[in-house]
């Protein structure tokens, strides 16, 4: 029997995806699979592709509550923002993976200008593990509050250009493409099938959405200059396709990069220095860019960095899959640095393209 796990609001894409890894995972054993609205229907229904599995046929939903999710060695929280944290607080010394964004900022005026009324809880341990130090906080800690989707890939993309010199943090500039499963499981009319399909749509454009300060808190930090902190403007887009996203990043090059005698190996030699022996994050050769279906299904990231000698900017690609390395399958990751398990078990890096 391998550690006990629960899984709080399963019924969502993200839950219904921890589901499906947890499944295949060699050291864990499912417990507890609650939701709100869907409580009491079958597992199954919701989530069909996990039909014939023992830990889910003939299953039901159960409610969400403390009683019980309790007994489980580590809690994955899908929740909606603002219901982790009245949760958590209601299990003081569990171990805990949220991936809302309850936890993930320091700053309590951000909080409020981009959450508006929902009540600041603090900042856990944030859980992107290729940051400089960030295995060794994960690893210490009970609780740690897992990235957002685009943040993954955006700090992914630009944090080695900013630890080593090479790009300026105050000209920054996202554009990131998602597919319609980062916006939820809740039915709306911008997501019909009609609407999307043929299509592509900038939502949230000047700065307001919810993932602009996660991804600059994350990218100061790396820095390791809080008194120079990084500014970015991004611009999410919605994709016609289901699961994905990629991101293109662009930032005004340093003397240190422009004054090389070829800024496009300097650039490379960053990533390759950052990303060496990481399991899930690959520099692909030079002159292949990235593509969101070589990911998807998997808990790996794909990037690709060119200097732009002309325009003076350094131009990053980067793609993950949303509800794996963006959402589920990070959250395993960060489980398994938890509870001392290899941080590789029960993930793959590899997509199921086409």
């Amino acid at each position: 029997m391998g550690m006990r796990v629960a899984v709080a609001g399963a019924s969502g894409y993200a839950g219904g995806e921890l589901l499906r890894l947890l499944a295949g995972h060699p050291d864990l054993e499912i417990g507890a699979v609650t939701a709100a609205t869907s409580a009491g229907k079958p597992v199954t229904k919701i989530h069909p592709n996990l039909t014939g599995h023992p830990a889910f046929d003939g299953r039901d939903f159960q409610v969400t509550d403390v009683s019980t999710l309790r007994d489980a060695e580590l809690i994955f929280m899908a929740l909606p923002h603002g219901e982790s944290a009245a949760l958590a607080k209601q299990l003081p010394g569990t171990r805990i993976v949220d991936l809302s964004a309850d936890f993930r900022l320091g700053d309590e005026e951000s909080w409020h200008r981009f959450y508006g009324a929902v009540p600041y809880a603090g900042r856990w341990a944030y859980g992107l593990p290729e940051l400089p130090g960030a295995r060794e906080k994960i690893k210490a800690a009970r609780t740690v509050a897992a990235p957002g989707c685009y943040a993954t890939t955006s700090i992914l993309a630009l944090a080695p250009l900013l630890a080593a010199g090479l790009a300026d943090p105050a000209d920054i500039v996202i554009v990131a493409a998602s597919g319609t499963t980062g916006a939820g499981r809740s039915p709306r009319p911008d997501l019909l099938a009609s609407e999307v399909m043929g299509s592509m749509s900038a939502y949230k454009v000047g700065g307001t959405h919810r993932h602009t300060p996660e991804i600059e808190q994350a990218l100061t930090e790396a820095t390791g200059e809080p008194s120079e902190p990084v500014t970015v403007s991004f611009t999410p887009v919605l994709a016609p396709m289901p699961r994905g996203i990629l991101a293109t990043c662009t930032a005004r090059l340093t003397p240190a990069a422009t004054e090389t005698q070829d800024p496009d190996q300097a650039l490379r030699a960053a990533f390759a220095a950052a990303y060496a022996g990481e399991p899930f994050v690959h520099l692909l050769p030079e002159g292949q860019w990235p593509v969101s279906g070589a990911v998807a299904g998997s808990n790996g990231a794909h990037v690709q960095v060119a200097a732009d000698t002309r325009a003076g900017r350094a131009v990053v690609v980067a793609t993950t899959d949303n509800l794996g390395k963006g959402a589920a399958g990070q959250a395993v990751q960060i489980a398994n640095l938890m509870l001392g398990l290899p941080e590789t078990a029960g993930l793959t890096t590899h997509g199921v393209a086409p």
